[in-house]
């Protein structure tokens, strides 16, 4: 299936937020180097912006970043890490993540995922995180939410063999909506795990914790063999 016969989706709008103006020149100046063009319709093949056949993992809506650099920096030379945030300030501290710790091994992008994803090619993908997307809790706004059946069947397509999907949340009807969605489509196999001790806590996390919430994770891998 291409990309334009996935039924539409309610996309995302970018929130635009001021940063500071030095923030802003240091963004400016080092965004051709390690920002890639999120109005484009060009394909994104991993191997060609990295310039190796390391895995790639995809991260998406990763928010100010912090989790994003730790795990890059843990990875070093072994995995690439694209993210995907249509938060422009976290894009800018991801950037200054890549500065200080000098990274070669991170792309970001600005934009709506559901636009950014079908521009890579399938099988491209090593795996995926989705870590406390927006909730959109209220009922009449559910159909907002990022993990629906058409996306992942997106997700699923730019997966290899074995990669993994790895979901997570703290609003306990959207993680059981992402495993139902999950759960039905033929390629994955996997659902919930305990909580892994390597996945940074993120300041939503923490927020969540603090109001009484847990998180759940949910991780599937792709498997052409179930199908």
């Amino acid at each position: 299936m291409n990309a334009d016969q996935y039924p539409a989706l309610r996309t995302y709008g970018r929130r635009a937020r001021a940063v500071g103006v030095t923030r802003r020149d240091m963004f400016e100046r080092l965004a051709p180097l390690w920002t890639l063009d999120g109005q484009s319709d060009r394909p994104l093949s991993p191997s060609q912006i990295f310039a190796n056949d390391a895995p790639t993992v995809l991260d998406i809506g990763f928010g100010w970043g912090a989790a994003l650099i730790e795990l890059a920096c843990a990875a070093g030379e072994t995995e690439n890490v694209i993210g995907v945030e249509a938060h422009h300030p976290g894009l800018v501290s991801v950037v200054e993540g890549i500065e200080t710790h000098r990274l070669s091994n991170v792309r970001v992008v600005e934009g709506d995922a559901l636009q950014i994803v079908p521009r890579f090619q399938p099988e491209s993908l090593s795996g995926v995180r989705i870590w406390f997307p927006d909730p959109w809790p209220k009922r009449k706004q559910r159909g907002r939410r990022l993990v629906q059946p058409a996306f992942v069947a997106m997700l699923v397509e730019r997966l290899v063999d074995g990669a993994a999907l790895h979901l997570a949340t703290d609003i306990a009807d959207y993680a059981d909506q992402m495993q139902q969605v999950c759960d039905a489509h033929p390629e994955l196999v996997g659902g919930p795990v305990a909580r892994p001790q390597w996945r940074p806590m993120t300041p939503y996390e923490q927020r969540g914790l603090d109001a009484g919430r847990s998180a759940r994770d949910l991780v599937y891998r792709r498997s052409v063999v179930a199908r």
